[in-house]
């Protein structure tokens, strides 16, 4: 089973991720940290025991990686363009104890497993060769966090919850079936619409608000 461990804003910066958070939903986003082994940094929003929010860009201070980034970053011209269009929730992340086998079922579209890093926690993650979202962020990324599991029970208590990832996308019977077929579990909705999109319904100390 793979379940829904966080949603990723994949932002041109990190202070442009941040404030589009804070505008959307009215929290300020909690400490993160850097990732020396892809050159970005992020900052994290507890969404529960066993879900979070990453805003994550490129680092203007870390040294260009070896090989590609990971969420597609090193199209800037990309993410900025999906910025531009309101396509900022560009990811999510599934988690699993069986990574090798979760991305082999799926070769080699999910890509391959990584080490990775951010201070002293070290996990494993999918990440393509030519570092693109798996199918343009419809299908998940994949995580093992190891021993340490999930991080979000370590976080600041932010009292924000999600309630509902909105899938949306022309075919939504056939994006659910695939869903269905990679053995995803988590609050998921599908809807129809133009082109594929992703946007999450979060309970706040405020009130509902939405992140697109």
């Amino acid at each position: 089973m793979l379940v829904l461990d966080h949603l990723a804003v994949v932002a041109p910066s990190l202070e442009a991720g941040v404030a589009h958070v804070r505008d959307s939903l009215g929290l300020a986003m909690g400490p993160g940290g850097r990732h020396p082994e892809m050159g970005t940094h992020n900052r994290l929003l507890r969404l529960g025991d066993d879900a979070f929010l990453e805003v994550i860009a490129v680092d203007p201070e870390a040294a260009p990686p070896p090989h590609r980034r990971w969420f597609g970053l090193d199209d800037s011209e990309a993410v900025r363009a999906d910025w531009a269009a309101g396509r900022r929730l560009r990811s999510f992340v599934a988690r699993t104890d069986r990574l090798d086998a979760a991305l082999a079922r799926r070769a080699p579209e999910l890509g391959a497993a990584r080490r990775v890093s951010r201070g002293e926690r070290v996990w494993r993650f999918g990440v393509r060769p030519d570092g693109a979202l798996p199918r343009d962020g419809l299908l998940p990324c994949l995580i093992d966090w190891g021993p340490a599991g999930c991080p979000a029970p370590a976080m600041p208590e932010s009292g924000a919850r999600l309630r509902r990832l909105t899938v949306t996308h022309p075919d939504p019977e056939a994006a659910a079936a695939l869903y269905a077929d990679l053995g995803l579990a988590g609050p998921f909705a599908f809807a129809a619409g133009p082109g594929f999109a992703l946007s999450a319904e979060i309970e706040t100390p405020a009130g509902p608000r939405r992140l697109a």
